[in-house]
Parts: C-alpha cells; structure tokens; sequence
C-alpha cells in the first residue's frame, strides 16, 4: 500500500453504519442582530452523499456547525434519525466532523491522533488498537502509523483527519471543505477517494464546499445556498439544467442571463432583447418581463454564416478541452463554448461572426 488512496481490502473492525435521515425543519441563526440562517427546510435522505454549496457568506458552514452542535443554538428543529438534537451537547449527538484545518495534535502520532477520539471514550486498549488499524487502512494510510502530522503531505494529513472520526463510528461524517488546502490535482484524487470511503461505510455525508464541481463529481443532491436561504436543492444535473432563479443559474456553472420579454406571437413566442433581437421560446412561456438562461455550450457557430445572430468576437479563454468566447451582439456579451482540437487555432478579437442559438435548451426564469 503507498498512501495514495483508500484501502480496497476488507475492512476489519471498521464497517459499515446504520445510515440515519438529517431532517432540518425552519432552522434560522443570528449572530447578534445579523441573520445568517433563515427558516432552512432540508431534509437528507439515510446513506445520501450532500452538498451544502454556496458562496462565502451563504450560511453554508454555519448550517454545518449548527448540525455538529457548535456555535450558538439555533431555532427550529434538527433531527439525526427522528431525534431533535438542537441543544444537545456536541459530543453526545455522535456526528463525526472533518475541519479545513485537519486540527490534528503536532505532538501526537498518526494513530495516537486516530486514537484521541476512543480514548476520550474509554474505550478498551484492545479494542481502540483495532479499530485504529481498520480506519488507517481505509484510508491508506497504515505504514504511517507512526510518523508525525508534520511528516505527512497535504493530502496525507487529510486522510488521518478522515480517520480520526470516521473511526469512532459516527452517524453522519460533516466535512467542511476539507479539500480546499489541496493542490488542484490532488483534489480530483481526494474527492474520487471520498465518495468510495463514503459508499463503503454507507454513512449520510455532508460536504461543504464553495466549488460547484467538487460538488457535481461526488455528491447525490446539492443545496444551493445564498444569503442564510436555500435557493435549490436536487440532483447536480436537475439544478444546472432547470435552475430556480438567475442566482443558481450562474453559480452553478457558466450562464448567459439575458433579461428581456415574452411576447406572444402568430408564429410562436419570442424572448425578445433589448436591442430587439428576437429568440424563440416555449409555447407556453407566460407573457412578461423575464430572463432567459444561455448555457455557452448552447450557442455555437453558424459554419455557412447563416445563423440567427451576428455578432464580434471580443476575447477568448483557452479551457484545455474547449475554447470559450466573448461575443459581442448588439450591444450584449454572449459567451460562446467552441470544442479545441489540436492544430485548430482559435478565432481572433475583431473577427465577424455568425451564430446559431438552441433555443429549447434555454430556461426562462421569471424573478
């Protein structure tokens, strides 16, 4: 074993738990006379793998917190398997929680750290000795049993902090953005090692994160968060396709908003700019003033220069796998994906072009 991944060995001593339902019923918090949380209403299904996403500010960690018991008490209700836990003591609500900062002991060895939690419990020597065994093979990190945090990488350190509470068998595994000290490439393999932890051991998972694709790669269902409220909550591809309001559709990945009207016409509706420019929608799109979501990868380059639109290109980002544009048309900035393929180039600032717009992938949002 190197290190460099969860075990995929049997565990020993360190299975599976009973999944428990997180049910958080008009849950609001106020530092002082700022509300940062306001009537959350979320209910997390057992085994489930979510995401509280957001910006900072969002309420996001303090909902964690609040779940974990720390911090001021919140009103309303948080149930962990049909029991109200709101002012119960933190140690006695059996939730395991993994911090940004790891907060492991400098002083203490890899498995003495695993081990903090057991002793506080008292747990046998025998016992305690097994379980941490278990935890640090899990998370591949046995041969380091006895090295010290500031001998560990990143990413190792991140991985006795796993340890360290997942073997006291908690209910449910909170983890506050505990890959946001990583490197890039090693967040990819830390989140790809995180979901299997979480599926092996079946327990309900939280995840904060202000990253929307850490939380679209790993997790079941996400929360958008913004300003202590829950802006939408389902499945990553559901939000991204059909988001809620133009807040959640910019968040979660790049969008074209566009504002503008519904007008109801002969030879069907139109999403009609400022600029007078005219984009079909739905036939049963409701008349009025709205605003219409334009993924990038919605809109594309009309090869005969016959497309609906023409416009100049502005600027262009080199993404690796594609090209994104900016394109002036009639006064309003589009952003345009185009696939890169060796060799292709890209198209110049200045440049005349034309552009074709799949307009039944567009959302209208009515705010």
């Amino acid at each position: 074993m190197t290190g460099d991944g969860p075990a995929e060995t049997a565990d020993k001593g360190a299975g599976r738990v009973e999944p428990v339902e997180i049910d958080i019923r008009n849950v609001s918090l106020s530092f002082g006379r700022t509300e940062v949380l306001k009537g959350i209403d979320l209910k997390i299904e057992p085994g489930e793998f979510f995401a509280f996403l957001g910006p900072s500010g969002s309420g996001k960690s303090t909902l964690l917190r609040a779940i974990a018991g720390f911090g001021p008490t919140p009103r309303g209700q948080i149930l962990l398997g049909g029991q109200d836990v709101v002012g119960t003591a933190p140690w006695k609500r059996n939730v395991g929680m993994v911090f940004q900062s790891y907060a492991l002991w400098p002083h203490m060895t890899v498995a003495r750290n695993v081990a903090f939690g057991l002793d506080e419990r008292r747990v046998p020597k025998a016992e305690t000795a097994k379980r941490v065994s278990a935890a640090l093979e899990m998370v591949g990190m046995s041969q380091y049993a006895e090295r010290y945090p500031s001998q560990l990488s990143g990413g190792q350190q991140q991985r006795v902090a796993l340890a360290r509470t997942i073997v006291v068998e908690p209910r449910v595994l909170l983890l506050d953005e505990p890959l946001s000290n990583l490197d890039a490439n090693l967040r990819v393999q830390m989140r790809q090692d995180l979901l299997k932890l979480q599926r092996r051991l079946g327990i309900t998972t939280i995840f904060v994160t202000h990253d929307q694709e850490e939380a679209n790669t790993i997790c079941d269902r996400i929360a958008v968060m913004a300003d202590g409220v829950v802006q939408q909550v389902g499945r990553p591809d559901e939000v991204y396709d059909t988001p809620a309001n133009a807040f959640v559709a910019k968040f979660l990945g790049t969008a074209n908003v566009l504002e503008g009207v519904v007008e109801q016409r002969t030879d069907g509706n139109a999403f009609v700019l400022p600029s007078g420019i005219a984009i079909p929608c739905a036939g049963d799109a409701r008349a009025g003033a709205g605003k219409l979501v334009l993924r990038p990868q919605s809109i594309s380059f009309a090869q005969n220069g016959n497309g609906s639109l023409t416009g100049t290109v502005q600027s262009a980002e080199f993404l690796g796998g594609m090209i994104r544009y900016a394109v002036e048309v009639s006064g309003q900035t589009l952003l345009v994906d185009e696939v890169h393929n060796r060799g292709s180039g890209r198209r110049q600032a200045g440049e005349a072009v034309s552009l074709d717009v799949r307009h039944q992938e567009g959302v209208l949002i009515h705010d």
